[in-house]
Formats: C-alpha cells, sequence, structure tokens
C-alpha cells in the first residue's frame, strides 16, 4: 500500500507546514512587535534568538530529531527508537541553541549526556511529581511528524504521540493533547479533511470529556482569548481557533489561518507551529508560499526541502512495516 500524490503532498505538508509557521511566527514572538489586525505576517526573522528570515526555532528543530528517526525506519513506540530520539534531543541541547524551553532544557540538563528513554521519562516523571506543573506546549509543537510514521494505524499514532511528548512532558493533557492533534493530522493527510475531533474515541474518556470541552471553547470564543499560550492546553486551543475560525475557502486557508494565529500574540512560534502542522496536512505542502520554502532552513544545518525527503522516507518507513 502507498499513497496517493496528493497525500504525499499533505504528508510533507505537515512537517514543511510546521517549519516554516515556526519561523514565520518567530519574528511576533511575545509580541515584539504584535502583527496588526490589518497586518500580514511577513518571513522577517529575528525573534528570541534572533534567527534569520527562514530559519525555524526549538519547535521545528525538535520536530527533526523525531522525523530523523522515523525516517530511519526505527519504530517510536519502542525503546530503542525512543532513545534514539532522546538522544537526538540531548545533542541538540548541546549544541548551544539559540532558544530552548525552560521545561525541556530543565529535563535534557537532568537526564545527562546520552540518555535512554527510560532515564529521560524517569527525569520527566519525577519532575511532574515535584512541581506537577510539566504541561507546557514544548511537547505538542514538535509533534507533526509523529503520525506520518503510522499513517492508517490510529491507535499506534495515538500511542506514539504519547509516549514521545512523556519523554519531557509527562503531564496527563499534555501526552493526550499530542495523541489527539497527531491523530487530527493523520486524518487529515489520508482524508484532505480538517477533524480535531476524530481522535477523541482514542483517548481516556476523561481527556475525551476534558478536550470536548476545550475544542467548543475554541470554536465559539474569539482566537484571541487563548492568550497566554505557553500551557499545553491554551496553545492548542490557539491554533485550532485560528484554524476553526478563519475561512476556509481553499489552499490559500494555510496562510490566512496563520495569519490569525500569529495576531493572537504570546507564543506566536509555537502556536504557530502547531497549527502549521494541521494545516499542511489538510492543504499539502503545495499551499504554502514557494518564497517561504526558499527561505526555509535551520537545525542541524539543513534546508527546509531536506523535509520533505525526511517526510516521505518515515511514510514509507510505515508502510513497509505494515
Amino acid at each position: 500500500m502507498g499513497l496517493t500524490e496528493a497525500q504525499n503532498d499533505r504528508a510533507v505538508g505537515a512537517v514543511v507546514g510546521t517549519a516554516v509557521a515556526d519561523a514565520l511566527g518567530a519574528h511576533y514572538e511575545f509580541d515584539r512587535p504584535p502583527l496588526g489586525a490589518d497586518e500580514n505576517a511577513q518571513m522577517l526573522g529575528g525573534g528570541l534568538g534572533p534567527f534569520a528570515p527562514g530559519e525555524w526555532t526549538d519547535d521545528t528543530t525538535m520536530a527533526w530529531c523525531i522525523l530523523d528517526v522515523a525516517a530511519s525506519g526505527l519504530d517510536l513506540r519502542t525503546e530503542e527508537g525512543l532513545t534514539a530520539v532522546a538522544r537526538n534531543f540531548r545533542a541538540w541541547s548541546e549544541s548551544e541553541p539559540k532558544d530552548i524551553g525552560s521545561q525541556t532544557s530543565r529535563v535534557l540538563d537532568a537526564a545527562g549526556p546520552a540518555p535512554t528513554a527510560a532515564e529521560l521519562r524517569l527525569v520527566s516523571e519525577k519532575l511532574h511529581e515535584t512541581t506537577g506543573r510539566t504541561g507546557g506546549n514544548g511537547s505538542l509543537m514538535r509533534t507533526a511528524p509523529v503520525p506520518l510514521r503510522y499513517l492508517g494505524d490510529r491507535p499506534a499514532v495515538a500511542e506514539a504521540a504519547a509516549a514521545v511528548s512523556a519523554l519531557t512532558h509527562w503531564d496527563e493533557h499534555a501526552r493526550s493533547g499530542c495523541a489527539l492533534w497527531s491523530l487530527a493530522i493523520e486524518h487529515a493527510v489520508m482524508h484532505g479533511e480538517l477533524d480535531v475531533r476524530s481522535g477523541l474515541s482514542l483517548l481516556s474518556p476523561a481527556e475525551a470529556s476534558f478536550w470536548t470541552e476545550k475544542l467548543d471553547e475554541a470554536e465559539t470564543t474569539p482566537p484571541s482569548t487563548f492568550n497566554p499560550n505557553g500551557w499545553v492546553v491554551t496553545a492548542l486551543q490557539a491554533a485550532w481557533s485560528s484554524i476553526a475560525q478563519t475561512p476556509a475557502t481553499g489552499p490559500e486557508h494555510y496562510v490566512e489561518a496563520l495569519d490569525t494565529a500569529i495576531r493572537i500574540g504570546n507564543d506566536t512560534d509555537t502556536v504557530a507551529a502547531i497549527a502549521g502542522g494541521l494545516l499542511g496536512a489538510r492543504w499539502g505542502a503545495s499551499a504554502i508560499p514557494a518564497e517561504w520554502r526558499a527561505l526555509s532552513h535551520g537545525y542541524p544545518g539543513i534546508p527546509g526541502d531536506f523535509l520533505a525527503t525526511l517526510a516521505l522516507d518515515t511514510v514509507a518507513a510505515g508502510f513497509a512495516d505494515s
């Protein structure tokens, strides 16, 4: 079994769409400057890095850490696959990154060099037991590559997304939010539809009820409500509100919904990256402006189009196992 040309375009769009949106949002992070109501976001760079125009931030860098492993053929649900991801995370954290989330940094520092998945999970779990606060948006921002490894196997998508989240973000809402968003991306790639509720049946009853309420809020409350958005819940709500409340008249929805997401303010690169992954999975890489794709680049010193190659390799690895 393989994908159609349109499905392949959408699979690539999930990853390239994340990277481009991340770089687009970097200039406006924490409202420096805010994007005005009548303005369209521009690929200007800057932000906390500062980043060059088109350079992705830690959001896509961590997504690459996962994509690199998935493209190699490893299963993200296994200890071998998760350890490879953990070591990619740690190697990047040792590279003097321009930006890294505080919770992610804390976990990776405590785990030490060359951590196994079990060692990283233990640190993540202990941090949660100590603080009760491991529900930042840092695992949701990187989840777009996960579903590409398991297209057509939705329980595997949910399992892998939760497992990869738990490496640094133990919080139950973080794990279930990653599963929910990854399942929405899988559905968009396979069916060309936006349906973030498609994964609710694969969550626990309590988490399904929780997220149903939060999705209802995202669809009925102005997107600007979801600021600040450093929590995984408000970040997901901000991304979905931007998508759901921006009219979808065609592929231009990718750009128009990102403008909505960035106008919300606060953690603009992360909200844009989360939204960009799902928008790219729906509309495909072909919907992303060519000039933005041409500028796209980042850690570990690769052009954005190499992400497209890795995305297709990940899809192929998944079908090889099926």
